[in-house]
């Protein structure tokens, strides 16, 4: 059933969403067009006077609050959530699942939460404030609205939708694509009931996901902050599950990962349900490591240094032209024995050039490596 659906997501694909920027409008078409199919509402504003929109789907006992781009900068599950509405709107696929969804459910999901941050293509609202650190203070008008809505619907359970970086994956060598957490409650890291009811749909997602991406599926640390917005809803007993889209080989606009964390809505909301398969449980989903590189380039000689090294390569992302634009950084100059590259090269003790000078530092931007020793290209900026 699950390659099926993936088979068949081209029909629900929001191709109006694409690339990893996207900011309010974007999605304001979007919006317009489901006014008279979903509940669409202002729920307030941004730093800078921006509507932040709340989408209402279903009419069910069940209630649901979730919320994307929280960081302005993390796209992949807006995206996915718009792939979501499609579905559920055409009803063309899954129609009884869906109606019986649409009975047991209503889902408040907020698809731009930082509308300023995503204009800005940062992590942070206007005022440079990571709103998933000020969950105890309430500083900005972003924190304060989603604040509001949690105490007005007084949900059932939460969906707090991110994504992480290119840099994370497992020990085995394999990237992490889906990461889910059931976020502390307390410092002792208590399974409290609303914990344990997290984990459980995770487990749940996890489960499904397996059968399309077997071991890219994480579990993302869960240190306890009560200045996170997720630690600071399960500390007052509601159920919250943080979503983390990331990296899926040679998909660095997630274009892949979007299906992947719309299946875990589906699965979430038993609207695909997969059996036969393998139980995950929770505690059995592998940790998150930080041990990847975008690019590494093994055996380099390097003048200041009695032995070959490696040399790491970082993306940095700029929005140019309404567009990101990958570029290029030097990142690391170590052994690097316990990392992994999206893309690796060997270059037997030879030397590189990096645009074409023999020295390189931490943090150059990089248009071109060369193999020194036979001058083959090892990358180049196409852009």
């Amino acid at each position: 059933m699950m390659k099926k659906l993936l088979k068949d997501y081209s029909s629900f694909f929001e191709a109006e969403l694409t690339g990893r920027y996207i900011t309010l409008n974007h999605i304001s078409p979007l919006l317009e067009r489901y006014k008279n199919v979903f509940k669409i509402s202002k729920i307030g504003s941004s730093q800078l006077g921006k509507d932040i929109p709340m989408i209402t789907v279903g009419h069910g006992k069940k209630n649901v609050l979730g919320w994307s781009q929280m960081h302005g900068n993390e796209s992949t599950t807006t995206k996915a959530v718009f792939d979501f509405l499609k579905l559920v709107a055409d009803k063309k696929l899954l129609r009884d699942e869906i109606s019986t969804f649409l009975e047991t459910y209503t889902f408040h999901i907020i698809p731009i939460l930082n509308p300023d941050g995503a204009e800005k293509y940062t992590r942070e609202n206007a005022k440079a404030v990571d709103l998933n650190r000020d969950a105890q203070e309430l500083s900005q008008p972003e924190s304060k609205v989603l604040r509001k809505i949690f105490d007005n619907i007084a949900p059932d359970l939460c969906l707090n939708l991110h994504d992480q970086r290119t840099i994370y994956g497992f020990k085995d060598g394999k990237t992490a694509t889906v990461s889910f957490l059931s976020p502390a409650a307390n410092k002792k890291r208590t399974i409290t009931p609303a914990r344990r009811k997290a984990m459980d749909l995770i487990e749940k997602m996890a489960t499904t996901l397996q059968t399309l991406i077997p071991g890219h599926i994480g579990r993302y640390d869960d240190t306890f902050n009560p200045n996170c917005v997720g630690d600071s809803f399960q500390m007052r007993g509601v159920p919250t599950i943080l979503f983390e889209a990331g990296h899926y080989p040679n998909d660095y606009v997630r274009e892949h990962t979007r299906a992947y964390i719309c299946v875990a809505l589906l699965a979430l909301f038993d609207i695909i349900k997969e059996t036969g398969g393998t139980s995950i449980a929770y505690r059995g989903i592998p940790e998150n490591k930080k041990n990847f590189k975008d690019l590494i380039i093994r055996n380099v000689s390097v003048p200041e240094m009695s032995k070959p090294t490696s040399v790491a390569f970082q993306y940095q992302e700029i929005v140019t032209d309404g567009a990101i634009k990958f570029v290029l950084c030097v990142d690391e100059i170590a052994a690097l024995k316990n990392y992994y590259g999206h893309k690796e090269v060997d270059v037997d003790g030879a030397e590189i050039l990096v645009n074409s000078q023999e020295k390189y530092r931490v943090g150059d931007k990089v248009s071109e490596i060369f193999n020194k020793k036979d001058n083959l290209v090892l990358f180049i900026n196409k852009d």
